[in-house]
C-alpha cells in the first residue's frame, strides 16, 4: 500500500524568521481513501490555509520557510488553530489529522532543562515537564497523531517520562535522537523513548547499518 503523504505546511524554528518555535506542522489526509485523494485534500488545505493566512496577517505573512510551509507570525497553539480552520473551510476536516515536527534540539537552553519557546527574539524559557504538558494540551485539543522530536536529542529522561504517558495516544518520533544510529536505537528501545522512528541513509552513512536499523526497529 501506498503511504499516507504528510504536508508540510506551517514552518517555524529554524526553517523560518518568525516567533514560531515549532519547526514544522504537518497535514495529513488519513481519513483518504486513496493517494489520489490524499494528493488532491492536501493541495487544497495549503492553499485554503495560505488565504486564511493573508487574511489575518496580510501578504508577507504567505512567505514561506525553508521547506515550502507558510510562515505566520502565529504561536505553538496559533498554529493549530490556523489549520483547522483552513480544514473547515476546505470541506476536509473530517479527513484530516495533524503532526508536529517540533525539532526541540534547536530550542534547548544549554545547561538547564529548560526549552526557549521564543528562542529567535524575546526569550520565553519553560521547563521539559512543561513542554510536555503543553504537548498534551494541544494533542487534547487538536487531532494530533504524529508529534517528531518533542525534546532534545540527549534529553533521554524527557523523552522515556513523555512516552510513557503518551505512548497509546499519539506516536513520538525520533528522529534527531536515534539519527538512524543502531546503538541510539538499542538504548531507544531499551529506554522506551519513543514509539517510532525515521529511517535516512544519509544520517548513518551506509546501507548496511541502515538495514541494521531497520531490524532493529522491528
Amino acid at each position: 500500500t501506498m503511504p499516507v503523504p504528510c504536508f508540510n505546511v506551517i514552518n517555524g524554528g529554524s526553517h523560518a524568521g518568525n516567533k514560531l518555535a515549532f519547526q514544522e506542522y504537518f497535514v495529513i489526509p488519513t481519513g483518504a481513501s486513496n493517494f489520489k485523494e490524499a494528493m488532491q485534500i492536501g493541495c487544497e488545505v495549503y492553499h485554503t490555509l495560505g488565504k486564511i493566512i493573508k487574511a489575518k496577517f496580510g501578504g508577507d505573512a504567505t512567505l514561506i520557510g525553508d521547506e515550502g510551509g507558510f510562515a505566520p507570525p502565529c504561536d505553538n497553539r496559533e498554529g493549530c488553530e490556523l489549520i483547522m480552520e483552513a480544514l473547515k473551510k476546505s470541506g476536509h476536516e473530517d479527513k484530516c489529522t495533524i503532526g508536529l515536527d517540533v525539532a526541540a534540539s534547536e530550542f534547548k537552553v544549554k545547561g538547564e532543562d529548560t526549552y526557549d519557546l521564543d528562542f529567535k527574539y524575546d526569550g520565553n524559557k519553560i521547563s521539559g515537564e512543561a513542554l510536555g504538558d503543553l504537548y498534551q494540551s494541544l494533542a487534547a485539543d487538536f487531532p494530533i497523531v504524529t508529534i517528531e522530536d518533542p525534546f532534545d536529542e540527549d534529553d533521554w529522561d524527557g523523552w522515556s517520562k513523555f512516552t510513557g504517558k503518551n505512548a497509546e495516544k499519539f506516536q513520538v518520533v525520533g528522529d534527531d535522537l536515534t539519527v538512524t544510529n543502531p546503538e541510539k536505537i538499542t538504548r531507544a528501545i531499551k529506554e522506551k523513548s519513543c514509539t517510532c522512528l525515521l529511517l535516512k541513509v544519509n544520517q548513518i552513512g551506509s546501507i548496511s547499518e541502515s538495514i541494521d536499523a531497520v531490524t532493529q526497529s522491528k
